[in-house]
Protein backbone atom coordinates (compact mmCIF):
# COMPACT_ATOMS: atom_id res chain seq x y z
CA UNK A 1 0.00 0.00 0.00
CA UNK A 2 1.64 3.46 -0.94
CA UNK A 3 1.34 6.18 1.40
CA UNK A 4 2.84 9.32 2.28
CA UNK A 5 4.39 9.31 6.04
CA UNK A 6 5.08 12.36 7.76
CA UNK A 7 6.65 12.15 10.78
CA UNK A 8 6.19 15.04 14.15
CA UNK A 9 6.04 14.92 17.67
CA UNK A 10 2.81 13.39 17.92
CA UNK A 11 1.89 10.41 20.34
CA UNK A 12 -0.86 9.04 18.22
CA UNK A 13 -1.21 7.35 14.33
CA UNK A 14 -3.67 8.88 12.23
CA UNK A 15 -4.64 8.33 8.19
CA UNK A 16 -6.04 11.03 6.07
CA UNK A 17 -7.43 9.85 2.30
CA UNK A 18 -6.75 12.84 0.45
CA UNK A 19 -8.65 14.22 -2.58
CA UNK A 20 -6.43 13.21 -4.87
CA UNK A 21 -7.19 9.84 -3.70
CA UNK A 22 -3.57 9.46 -2.07
CA UNK A 23 -2.82 8.00 1.97
CA UNK A 24 -1.46 10.52 4.27
CA UNK A 25 0.13 8.68 7.45
CA UNK A 26 0.70 10.73 10.15
CA UNK A 27 3.27 9.44 12.70
CA UNK A 28 5.50 9.86 16.07
CA UNK A 29 9.07 10.67 15.00
CA UNK A 30 10.60 7.60 16.41
CA UNK A 31 7.48 5.02 16.05
CA UNK A 32 9.35 1.82 14.14
CA UNK A 33 8.02 1.63 10.49
CA UNK A 34 6.55 -2.11 11.21
CA UNK A 35 4.20 -0.56 13.77
CA UNK A 36 3.22 1.83 11.24
CA UNK A 37 2.89 -0.99 8.61
CA UNK A 38 0.68 -3.23 10.99
CA UNK A 39 -1.33 -0.31 11.70
CA UNK A 40 -2.61 0.10 7.86
CA UNK A 41 -3.24 -3.49 7.81
CA UNK A 42 -5.69 -3.85 10.41
CA UNK A 43 -7.04 -0.52 8.76
CA UNK A 44 -7.17 -1.53 5.65
CA UNK A 45 -11.31 -2.20 5.50
CA UNK A 46 -11.63 1.17 6.79
CA UNK A 47 -9.03 2.63 3.87
CA UNK A 48 -10.67 0.68 1.11
CA UNK A 49 -14.09 1.75 2.00
CA UNK A 50 -13.33 5.48 1.97
CA UNK A 51 -10.62 5.20 -1.42
CA UNK A 52 -12.01 6.71 -4.02
CA UNK A 53 -13.04 4.95 -6.95
CA UNK A 54 -12.12 6.69 -9.72
CA UNK A 55 -10.13 5.06 -12.54
CA UNK A 56 -6.78 5.38 -13.59
CA UNK A 57 -6.12 8.06 -15.58
CA UNK A 58 -5.24 7.05 -18.97
CA UNK A 59 -0.89 7.39 -19.91
CA UNK A 60 0.53 9.96 -22.22
CA UNK A 61 1.21 9.04 -25.47
CA UNK A 62 4.61 9.64 -27.02
CA UNK A 63 3.01 12.52 -29.19
CA UNK A 64 1.99 14.24 -26.00
CA UNK A 65 5.41 13.93 -24.60
CA UNK A 66 7.16 15.24 -27.07
CA UNK A 67 4.72 17.95 -26.96
CA UNK A 68 4.77 18.76 -23.11
CA UNK A 69 8.46 18.64 -23.96
CA UNK A 70 8.48 21.08 -26.44
CA UNK A 71 6.45 23.02 -24.19
CA UNK A 72 8.61 22.57 -21.30
CA UNK A 73 11.12 23.77 -22.97
CA UNK A 74 10.36 27.01 -24.18
CA UNK A 75 9.01 28.23 -20.80
CA UNK A 76 12.80 27.56 -19.34
CA UNK A 77 15.06 29.82 -20.55
CA UNK A 78 12.94 32.90 -19.73
CA UNK A 79 12.13 31.72 -15.88
CA UNK A 80 16.02 30.30 -15.50
CA UNK A 81 17.64 33.40 -16.63
CA UNK A 82 15.33 35.36 -13.92
CA UNK A 83 15.71 33.64 -11.43
CA UNK A 84 19.65 32.90 -11.97
CA UNK A 85 19.89 36.93 -11.88
CA UNK A 86 17.77 37.03 -9.06
CA UNK A 87 20.32 34.14 -7.23
CA UNK A 88 23.32 35.35 -8.52
CA UNK A 89 24.42 32.14 -10.39
CA UNK A 90 25.15 31.00 -13.73
CA UNK A 91 24.39 27.84 -15.34
CA UNK A 92 25.11 26.05 -18.55
CA UNK A 93 23.09 24.03 -20.73
CA UNK A 94 19.56 23.51 -20.00
CA UNK A 95 17.70 19.91 -21.04
CA UNK A 96 14.73 18.87 -20.93
CA UNK A 97 13.88 14.89 -20.43
CA UNK A 98 11.07 12.28 -19.18
CA UNK A 99 12.97 10.71 -16.01
CA UNK A 100 11.16 8.50 -14.31
CA UNK A 101 11.60 10.36 -10.56
CA UNK A 102 13.37 13.40 -10.55
CA UNK A 103 11.60 17.14 -11.47
CA UNK A 104 15.38 18.28 -11.57
CA UNK A 105 18.52 18.28 -11.58
CA UNK A 106 21.78 20.55 -11.46
CA UNK A 107 25.40 18.40 -12.55
CA UNK A 108 28.59 19.67 -10.49
CA UNK A 109 29.19 21.90 -13.86
CA UNK A 110 25.73 23.71 -13.84
CA UNK A 111 24.30 21.72 -16.26
CA UNK A 112 20.24 21.82 -15.40
CA UNK A 113 17.96 19.37 -16.70
CA UNK A 114 14.50 19.32 -16.16
CA UNK A 115 10.88 16.73 -16.51
CA UNK A 116 8.85 17.23 -19.43
CA UNK A 117 6.09 17.80 -17.76
CA UNK A 118 6.94 20.54 -15.36
CA UNK A 119 4.39 22.40 -18.32
CA UNK A 120 1.78 20.40 -16.75
CA UNK A 121 1.95 22.18 -13.64
CA UNK A 122 0.80 25.15 -12.20
CA UNK A 123 3.77 27.94 -12.52
CA UNK A 124 4.52 28.58 -9.03
CA UNK A 125 5.66 24.61 -8.81
CA UNK A 126 7.36 25.38 -12.05
CA UNK A 127 9.06 28.40 -10.72
CA UNK A 128 10.02 26.28 -7.43
CA UNK A 129 11.75 23.45 -9.30
CA UNK A 130 13.95 26.00 -11.06
CA UNK A 131 14.79 27.70 -7.89
CA UNK A 132 15.34 24.73 -6.25
CA UNK A 133 17.90 23.58 -9.31
CA UNK A 134 19.93 27.07 -9.24
CA UNK A 135 20.19 27.10 -5.74
CA UNK A 136 22.18 23.80 -6.12
CA UNK A 137 24.83 26.21 -7.49
CA UNK A 138 24.89 27.54 -4.35
CA UNK A 139 24.87 24.14 -2.21
CA UNK A 140 25.04 20.64 -4.03
CA UNK A 141 23.16 19.55 -1.05
CA UNK A 142 20.15 19.89 0.86
CA UNK A 143 21.59 21.77 3.76
CA UNK A 144 19.53 24.59 5.98
CA UNK A 145 21.71 27.44 3.78
CA UNK A 146 20.60 25.72 0.83
CA UNK A 147 16.80 25.52 1.96
CA UNK A 148 17.37 29.36 3.29
CA UNK A 149 18.43 30.41 -0.50
CA UNK A 150 15.24 28.71 -1.59
CA UNK A 151 13.18 30.78 0.88
CA UNK A 152 15.06 33.97 0.02
CA UNK A 153 13.51 34.03 -3.43
CA UNK A 154 10.59 31.82 -2.68
CA UNK A 155 9.54 32.08 1.00
CA UNK A 156 5.88 30.12 0.21
CA UNK A 157 8.31 27.22 -1.50
CA UNK A 158 6.90 24.56 0.57
CA UNK A 159 3.01 24.56 -1.17
CA UNK A 160 4.80 23.99 -4.10
CA UNK A 161 7.00 20.97 -2.70
CA UNK A 162 4.03 19.85 -1.27
CA UNK A 163 2.27 19.94 -4.60
CA UNK A 164 4.72 17.81 -6.65
CA UNK A 165 4.98 14.77 -3.11
CA UNK A 166 1.32 14.95 -3.41
CA UNK A 167 0.24 15.61 -7.08
CA UNK A 168 3.20 15.31 -9.21
CA UNK A 169 2.55 11.43 -8.56
CA UNK A 170 -0.02 11.17 -10.09
CA UNK A 171 0.80 13.16 -13.17
CA UNK A 172 4.46 10.51 -13.09
CA UNK A 173 2.31 7.32 -13.14
CA UNK A 174 1.06 8.35 -16.66
CA UNK A 175 4.12 8.25 -18.25
CA UNK A 176 5.13 4.75 -19.76
CA UNK A 177 8.53 3.83 -18.64
CA UNK A 178 10.39 3.04 -22.06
Amino acid sequence: MDYQLIRSQRKTLSLEIRPDGSLLVRAPARMPKREIDTFLLRKADWIEKHLPKAPPLPAFTPAEIAQFAQETANLLPEKVSHYAAALGVSYGRITVRCQKTRWGSCSSRGNLSFHCLLSRMPEDVLDYVVVHELCHRKHMNHSAAFWGEVAAILPDYKASRDWLKNQGTALLSRVISP
